[in-house]
């Protein structure tokens, strides 16, 4: 078995974990790769490790079998702009806080290599969003796709802005207010989730279009089918406002047209025996306990 490890080089928490986990590694006889980035940061400490490393997606072929993503949410969305089309299944260990795509506790991680070893997991295939525009912007090159969501916000204004939407070339509405999130199943349970959007399963055909403090009290967050192809025009007070894909964030204009769509590729997940998406909903959100008691 052969596995890629990424984490977040700025991270003390995680650093300590990820000494556990080479342990793990070693004596399991586990072939390991370190992002060149995240290794510079834990040699700082230990000049004296040595261990292979990856520069970027191109390093990233068919000989990997799994992707370590060892940090909180955040990390694993970073995670994706290092596998992007490789096919190379991305599973997530959390040292962060809440985690509902890093779903292996600091605590199980032997646990959950062992299953890893045994093969008792499942893939699962989680929709991504991609975005073009009318202009050339260099950040989205060759990083236009986003796993939990893309969202338009005001930038440099207390003031709220405009979205202009349509659905499949038909004018849905104008949202008057401080932003509009397009999310994928996946991140449902994030941003969209803060500003009252719904929570979707991650194998559903959906995505939820939730507006961020509407000026008008009957706009309501709405699920759509994810083919639709959704074109976005805004206007702001600033000309200006930001364009945000996962944690990648853009400015763009009153000028900017964006259209976003499902991407053409989608991203590996795994997902152990042990756990399920219901579990995580009831674990995270707490459901079912009375803290009364």
């Amino acid at each position: 078995m052969k596995i890629g490890i990424y984490g977040q080089p700025n991270n003390e928490i995680t650093k300590k974990y990820v000494y556990y986990l080479i342990d793990i590694f070693k004596k399991k006889n586990i072939e390991f790769l370190f992002e060149e980035k995240f290794y510079i940061y834990l040699k700082g400490d230990n000049p004296k490790i040595s261990y292979e490393v990856f520069k970027d997606y191109y390093d990233l072929n068919s000989s990997f079998d799994l992707f370590f993503s060892v940090g909180g949410d955040g990390t694993f969305l970073r995670s994706i702009t290092l596998v992007r089309d490789s096919n190379i299944p991305i599973i997530g260990i959390n040292t962060g806080r809440l985690g509902f795509l890093a779903t292996i506790q600091k605590d199980d991680m032997e646990s959950a290599v062992d299953m890893l070893i045994k093969k008792e997991y499942t893939i699962q295939k989680r929709a991504l969003l991609k975005v073009t525009t009318n202009e050339d912007i260099e950040e989205l090159k060759d990083l236009n796709f986003a796993l939990n969501e893309i969202s338009i916000s005001r930038k440099n204004t207390a003031s709220m802005i405009t979205v202009e939407t349509y659905l499949d070339d038909e004018y849905l509405t104008t949202y008057w207010s401080d932003g509009l999130i397009i999310s994928t199943p996946t991140g449902s349970t994030g941003y969209s989730l803060s500003c009252g959007g719904p929570i979707i399963s991650p194998g559903s055909k959906n995505l939820a279009l939730t507006p961020i403090a509407p000026h008008s009290l009957s706009v309501r967050p709405l699920v759509i089918p994810i083919k639709t192809k959704i074109e976005i025009k805004v206007d702001s007070r600033a000309n200006e406002a930001l364009l945000t894909l996962d944690s990648r964030v853009i400015t763009i204009t009153n000028k900017t047209k964006i259209i976003i769509e499902k991407n053409e590729f989608s991203i590996k997940t795994v997902q152990l025996n042990n756990r399920s998406f219901i579990k995580t909903l009831r674990e995270k959100l707490l459901w079912g306990e009375d803290k009364r008691n």
